[in-house]
């Protein structure tokens, strides 16, 4: 039944009354009542508009506080109205947006609680006046493609407390009137949550991926939950459907990066999931957006008035919100006790722990922290007076270092469980780290190196296979080499499967066949794939042909199909090639596109011209980087000009890097050294400062010309411009240029710039100043196992054993 008068349902009509009633006897205007409510200017216009849909249970709540009216009641007619209006949708995942409460969602809080109506609420705790900024637009648009029928995904990339999840809540209110769902993935695990449940998500459904890394990020399924929203997107029985998450940037800069020549891509379905679909968000308010925070608190904005009176100089409105600065408070004036904890959380957390820090480890990692005087004057119950003083909240309702209790994994035993294989949780009380002081300890401790007193702790008390292997990698980062091989140990024995590897690969080298062999079953038996393909080589070696197909088909079925490529490429080095293009079709059959590249080479080599092209062109389209560039080397050899032009553009549109080289390198073969910058500067024009270093590469014989497309790329964060310009002026003689130039590479992050200044104190005969470059490498984290690179070398020349925590070489030791 609807009112005539203007379509919407009795309680609709009812609920709007009762509301303009209320602000009739407020004596208030809609921005004051905006303002006092903590909502948005135009969510209360709309609320409070015949003519817009039912408002959301969340902005009832807030206007019937402000407005003394009994929340109850109110509440009655919303989901009446909601009802009535035929856009309530039962089933699947998640529950009706108006239901959520914003701080569920892990919006941050940002003031005491309140009574909301004096009468029949408990405490409401009140989100300050919400500033619209430039990528507010950008995501309204997609919830408004959204709500006319087209699914969207939107990722919000931004540094700890800078408004990302607050946004996102604030962008899904006009869904809330249609009856939309919102779904939040977190139990058991954020993981397990949304791989086990993104099948059943229905039409009108948010997906809330807050902190996405921990889904996207999770090293055994992460691939999978990109894969399932993908195809969540592409479905159109199941649309439409709107996924919001949010990133730091290190992690949207992870997962964008593209692997090594050769080396495993880990997050190559995320890539392509993000590749578009990311928001910045700006660490400040600009001009524009102080001034509209100004306006709301002149308006009544409590919050946002006392939050301005410090962030106005720096913009910083919503850390300040959020509690950031008087926990950076906290930090700065922590008892020397309290902040080696806090120090041992934030090393932990940058060098690969999970959130949850088992209590007995932070204790154990402290002491190294302290001062001898402060060590000395510990008294027996340290622990618990420090853990106190960071459990107290700061403004906000954070601590610094607060208790948690992660909720039990329940997972059903496997085939492939070993017993002892899956680790036990850690014992005792785990503690969180508050989000930003994790950043802020990211930044300013990530040129040091832990304490013994931490990787100790880390061996005697951390359990959890994905903690241990990443404290080893770190420690091998760290040239720690002896803390690294005990931890990937310690890894394995809890059922670490890339710690297992790892450790055959070691036994591998060593000529240890057998036992090499007895760790690659290990992790084949626990369901690592790579650890089949291995298998297969090694049988493939030994001349068991049958064997090593029957393992590879093993890793295919199980999802790698690389190691049927593998094979092949081993059968081809013996000239058996039928038995190769049969492994290859067959991996292609399963989706491989390396598979399809070399059915296509091999098809040029007998000249099957127009097949190998369309095996190439299959191949690009399937997202395969060096495609392009093979057809570009076919369309050359076959003189087709205007086919290798096109071939260009698709390359510069796609940002292929791999077939743009290869296209400027056949045109600067041809003599086409214009054309071959053309391409470069058109990739330049589109974003891509990668190009700039390229091109000025080849002009470097024109000094000035290549140090300003050096300086362009640097001043857009290409750290590799900086090191070419280094060099540039090592060349020249100019040491002292030089020098500054490897170090503000350094400074940026360039994990080679300080073994190249190492390298030249070497050269001018200063053993001491390169030793010492090399230990600021170290415990920079600059040496990259498993790479040829300037700085690994160094170290591994200077300290083959390692160094200990503190710097001193550790003495000989062996594995």
């Amino acid at each position: 039944m609807h009112d005539k008068r203007n379509g919407h349902s009795p309680a609709l009509t009812e609920l709007r009354k009762r509301l303009t009633d209320g602000l009739a006897r407020a004596l208030l205007n809609q921005t004051q009542l905006a303002a006092r409510a903590g909502l948005g200017r135009t969510t209360v216009s709309e609320a409070l508009s015949p003519k817009k849909p039912v408002p959301s249970r969340e902005t009832v709540v807030a206007l019937a506080g402000v407005l003394k009216l009994p929340v109850q009641e109110l509440l009655v007619l919303q989901r009446t109205a909601a009802e009535e209006s035929g856009t309530v949708i039962t089933g699947g995942p998640g529950r009706l947006i108006g239901e959520w409460d914003p701080h569920d969602l892990e919006v941050h809080p940002a003031g005491p609680g309140r009574d909301a109506s004096g009468s029949d609420t408990s405490a409401v705790r009140v989100l300050p006046g919400y500033v619209a900024r430039e990528h507010d637009r950008a995501l309204a648009d997609a919830v408004r493609d959204a709500a006319v029928g087209r699914s969207r995904i939107v990722v919000l990339v931004g540094t700890s407390s800078t408004g990302k999840t607050r946004a996102c809540w604030e962008a899904v209110q006009p869904l809330a009137g249609q009856g939309w769902r919102l779904w939040h993935p977190f139990d058991p695990t954020r993981a397990q949550a949304a791989l086990e449940d993104l099948h059943r998500v229905g039409p009108r459904t948010v997906v809330w991926l807050n902190e996405a890394q921990h889904y996207f990020g999770d090293r055994a399924v992460g691939e999978q939950i990109a894969a399932a929203v993908h195809h969540l997107l592409l479905s159109r029985e199941r649309g439409p459907v709107l996924v919001l998450g949010t990133l730091w940037p290190e992690y949207a800069n992870q997962y964008a990066s593209l692997p090594a020549l050769g080396a495993e891509d880990p997050h190559s379905r995320v890539r392509e999931l993000l590749s578009g679909r990311t928001l910045t968000v700006p660490d400040a308010f600009d001009t524009q957006a102080l001034a509209a925070a100004t306006a709301l608190a002149k308006g009544g904005d409590r919050l946002l008035d006392d939050a301005l009176t410090r962030a106005r100089p720096n913009g910083r409105v919503t850390q300040d919100l959020a509690g950031a600065l008087e926990l950076l408070n906290r930090y700065m004036h922590a008892s020397p006790a309290a902040k080696a904890l806090l120090n041992a959380a934030i090393d932990a957390r940058r060098v690969g722990v999970g959130l949850h820090l088992p209590q007995a480890f932070l204790t154990d990692a402290a002491p190294d922290y302290l001062t001898d005087t402060d060590y000395d004057q510990l008294t027996d119950d340290w622990a618990e007076q420090a853990y106190a003083e960071l459990a107290q909240p700061v403004h906000g309702k954070q601590a610094p270092l607060r208790r948690t209790n992660p909720r039990p994994l329940r997972r059903l035993p496997t085939p492939t469980t070993a017993a002892g294989a899956v680790a036990p949780p850690p014992a005792g009380p785990q503690l969180r780290l508050a989000d930003y002081l994790e950043q802020h300890g990211r930044a300013t401790r990530r040129h040091r190196c832990p304490p013994a007193s931490f990787w100790h702790a880390a061996h005697a008390h951390l359990t959890l296979p994905d903690d241990l292997n990443n404290l080893a990698q770190a420690a091998e980062q760290l040239h720690r080499l002896q803390w690294a091989h005990h931890l990937r140990h310690r890894a394995a024995d809890h059922g670490d499967t890339v710690a297992l590897v790892r450790l055959a690969e070691m036994h591998q080298r060593a000529v240890h066949s057998q036992a090499a062999e007895a760790l690659f079953r290990q992790a084949a038996h626990r369901g690592n794939t790579e650890a089949l393909v291995r298998l297969a080589e090694m049988r493939e070696e030994n001349r068991d042909p049958e064997g090593a197909e029957a393992l590879a088909r093993e890793a295919a079925d199980r999802g790698n199909t690389g190691a049927l490529v593998r094979l092949a490429e081993m059968r081809s080095r013996i000239w058996d090639r039928e038995d190769a293009k049969a492994l290859y079709r067959e991996a292609a059959n399963r989706g491989d596109t390396v598979a399809l590249v070399r059915l296509a080479e091999m098809r040029e080599r007998t000249g099957d011209r127009e097949g190998a092209e369309a095996l190439y062109r299959l191949a690009a389209d399937h997202g395969h980087t060096g495609a392009l560039a093979n057809l570009a080397m076919m369309r050359e050899k076959a003189g087709d000009r205007e086919g290798i032009e096109a071939l260009a553009r698709e390359a510069v549109d796609h940002g292929n890097r791999g077939a743009l080289l290869r296209l400027v390198m056949m045109r600067e073969g041809a003599g086409d050294r214009e054309g071959a910058e053309a391409l470069f500067r058109q990739a330049a024009h589109r974003g891509d400062t990668g190009a700039l270093v390229f091109l000025a590469v080849m002009r470097e014989e024109d000094q000035k010309d290549a140090e300003a497309l050096y300086r362009q790329a640097a001043d857009h964060g290409h750290t590799e411009a900086l090191c070419h310009l280094a060099e540039m002026r090592q060349r020249a003689g100019d040491r002292e240029g030089a020098d500054a130039l490897f170090r503000q590479a350094a400074d940026h992050g360039h994990p080679e710039a300080l073994g190249h200044l190492a390298e030249m104190r070497e050269k001018n005969r200063d053993p001491e100043g390169a030793e010492a470059l090399a230990r600021q490498a170290a415990d920079r984290g600059d040496s990259s196992p498993g790479r040829w690179s300037t700085t690994t070398k160094l170290l591994n020349r200077l300290w083959p054993f390692g160094l200990d925590p503190d710097g001193t070489p550790t003495p000989p030791w062996l594995p």
